[in-house]
């Protein structure tokens, strides 16, 4: 998913479906909470139990899906979350938070669960 393509359904949806697997989904976690220097793989292999080969696959799943960044230094792979496209995921997903179904009445009150992202819970500082 890069991230100067404005993100489309068809590319948030490939987004999901990678971390869609319980393994991909702690990796990378893994590499969030490392934050933008990532971790080189064997460092990977050795703190999620993985083996080398099904690591890679998973990485490969995760990369395509343009939410990691890998980067070759001499023998070494590090891997980086592109925290970039996990912006533009979480934008694409709360666009359109507590704007109402478009059936609903407009003078009902949607319900809405305030979050950091969603624009009315930001701009009345219930996203906090």
């Amino acid at each position: 998913m890069p991230t100067t393509t404005p993100l489309t359904e068809k590319l948030a949806a490939g987004s999901l479906a990678a971390l869609g697997n319980p393994t991909r989904l702690r990796l990378y976690r893994l590499l969030v909470r490392t934050g933008p220097g990532g971790l080189p793989v064997g460092e990977l292999v050795r703190t999620l139990g993985t083996p080398a080969s099904t690591l890679a696959h998973h990485l490969a799943c995760l990369t395509r899906a343009g939410l990691v960044d890998q980067e070759q230094r001499g023998r070494e792979v590090r891997s980086r979350p592109d925290f970039a496209a996990m912006a533009q995921l979480m934008d694409f997903l709360t666009a359109e938070c507590c704007t109402g179904a478009p059936s609903a009445p407009s003078n009902e009150e949607p319900d809405c669960v305030p979050t950091a992202t969603c624009p009315e819970c930001v701009k009345s500082g219930e996203g906090d």
